[in-house]
């Protein structure tokens, strides 16, 4: 039983949820990823999540990041971002 109300909880929290792919850009990579955002309401957009000034980082995951100097593209499950090294953000395209 203990299984299935863990399995309904994880449900609910993932309806409260949706993601966003973006691309993010610092001064020397670029980085595109997966951010988790709110489903609606407080922290349901991209931006309220990069103007949140109590938070540092933004966590983004199924990361891409390719050094603007043309270095070798990394693949990163995971990656924690310092907001004070972006540039620019923007939506990005679903990944194939």
């Amino acid at each position: 039983m203990a299984g299935m109300q863990d399995e309904s909880a994880a449900g609910a929290e993932n309806v409260d949820q949706r993601r966003e792919r973006v691309r993010i850009e610092t001064e020397r990579h670029r980085i595109e990823g997966v951010m988790t955002l709110a489903r609606d309401g407080y922290r349901s957009r991209v931006s309220d999540v990069l103007n949140a000034s109590e938070r540092e980082f933004i966590t983004l995951t199924d990361v891409t990041v390719a050094p603007l100097d043309g270095g070798p593209l990394e693949l990163h499950p995971y990656m924690s971002l310092a907001r004070r090294h972006i540039v620019f953000a923007v939506a990005a395209p679903e990944a194939p």
